[in-house]
């Protein structure tokens, strides 16, 4: 099959994109890397009057440590993201994550901001933010703001982006002390997208109690959501003490719409989440406990 016929735009700088947008209305859509919009197109599960074309923005691409917080362009390829040292040392669960993105040729062209501004439920990108806290950087031709990314997504393919606003920038904040990361999924094949996932970001104190953790889940619903009930009872406890399996239990056990289709029913996904969630806890706190 062929996308439907549509407008080709390539606007020379952000703010140009979202006068189009805006000027364009809803038969607009913004294309990065374009590895999820083109085989929605091309399969005519969506159709756009206009396309805007985000290549050419210099503006929304490269990576920026802060003193406490790591800068990350939307328009950063994920292959860029991988190879970055300033994401593996500062920001290691993105770094860790990006390799599980699909197969090298979508690395190579895909881009952070065009995977978190599509809001798939089983992508690990928004998944990896959601767990960190990051915050986004979003222009209009109204002016910049700022979201926080537990605001960000609102449902399947959706999230708080107006039509007129475009994603340009993800800012990362960078942990500090006994801190363990890790992000577990599983899918059928090698490149596919997960059927359930976990990531875990976890801080123990001097006496080895946990002092912060955050665990995201993703395949498991219409958005990634994080295990807030888990991460509450966790708080304060010696890590040693935490049996993973109970973690991935109450991780899943709060879910809601756990999506039942041909790759697993949803008690099956429920199961699948509870095992990764554990692997990626364990992990997690061993990283944290040798540190």
């Amino acid at each position: 099959m062929k996308p439907a016929a549509f407008e080709y735009h390539a606007p020379a700088t952000a703010q140009e994109a979202v006068e189009l947008l805006a000027e364009l209305g809803d038969g607009a859509k913004a294309i990065a890397g374009g590895q999820s919009l083109m085989p929605m197109l091309i399969l005519r599960l969506a159709v756009f009057d206009h396309l805007v074309d985000l290549r050419r923005l210099e503006g929304l691409r490269g990576i920026d440590s802060r003193d406490d917080s790591v800068w990350i362009g939307a328009g950063t390829t994920h292959s860029a993201v991988g190879k970055s040292p300033e994401v593996r040392g500062s920001v290691p669960l993105l770094s860790r994550a990006t390799p599980l993105i699909g197969h090298f040729q979508i690395r190579n062209r895909g881009t952070i901001g065009g995977s978190i501004a599509h809001a798939d439920a089983a992508a690990e990108y928004p998944a990896v933010a959601l767990t960190l806290d990051a915050e986004l950087e979003v222009l209009s031709p109204r002016g910049r703001r700022t979201i926080a990314v537990a605001e960000f997504f609102t449902g399947m393919w959706s999230t708080e982006l107006a039509e007129d606003e475009l994603l340009t920038g993800i800012v990362f904040p960078v942990r500090q002390g006994r801190c363990g990361f890790a992000i577990e999924e599983f899918a059928r094949r090698s490149g596919d997208f997960a059927i359930a996932g976990a990531t875990v970001a976890v801080r123990l104190d001097a006496d080895s109690r946990i002092d912060r953790c955050a665990i995201g889940l993703f395949g498991l619903g219409p958005t990634a959501v994080r295990a807030s009930t888990a991460e509450v009872e966790l708080i304060g406890r010696a890590a040693s003490e935490v049996d993973p399996r109970d973690v991935g239990h109450t991780a899943v056990s709060g879910l809601g719409s756990v999506p039942s289709d041909l790759h697993g029913s949803a008690d099956y996904r429920r199961r699948v989440g509870a095992a990764m969630v554990a692997r990626a806890w364990r992990r997690a706190v061993q990283e944290a406990s040798d540190d």
